[in-house]
């Protein structure tokens, strides 16, 4: 599940890249201003915003690879990194609906189905000795046991 999860945010992170830089060359071609700002600096921020989104999926994809090759869950910092991947979304997705349509919608909360599969996939905690997975009921003895 998590190698599945890192192959769909390592696309979708290629997609998001491609369509701020798209979207940036857009407004730079169009000498396009929104309130007065100036045009050079909305694609430059377009392109940072590229930037920032693509290294942020890239990272955490390269994340979810490790965690697949490993087969061990991330611990401590990359696991909140994941679960913040997976907040923002699901939100993306509550945007989407009204902004992009039902299909965006669809696919944001696939990425979170993954990413929240993946997360909750493998245990948190140590695995427990071989011998106390019976629990306390293994250390008593049977009533007749302890008359012998």
């Amino acid at each position: 599940m998590a190698a599945a999860a890192a192959l769909v945010l390592a696309a979708e992170a290629a997609v998001l890249v491609l369509l701020n830089l798209f979207l940036g060359k857009v407004v730079d071609e169009q000498d396009m201003s929104l309130a007065g700002i100036d045009p050079r600096a909305m694609t430059v921020s377009a392109w940072i915003g590229a930037a920032v989104v693509g290294v942020y999926l890239f990272g955490c994809a390269l994340l979810l690879a490790r965690t697949a090759l490993r087969d061990r869950p991330p611990r401590g910092l990359w696991r909140i990194v994941l679960i913040s991947c997976a907040v923002v979304h699901g939100l993306l997705g509550a945007f989407s609906v009204g902004l992009v349509g039902w299909s965006a919608f669809v696919v944001m909360m696939v990425v979170l189905g993954l990413l929240v599969w993946t997360l909750t996939w493998y245990p948190t905690g140590e695995e427990p000795p071989a011998g106390a997975a019976a629990g306390p009921e293994a250390e008593e003895q049977p009533a007749g046991a302890a008359a012998d």
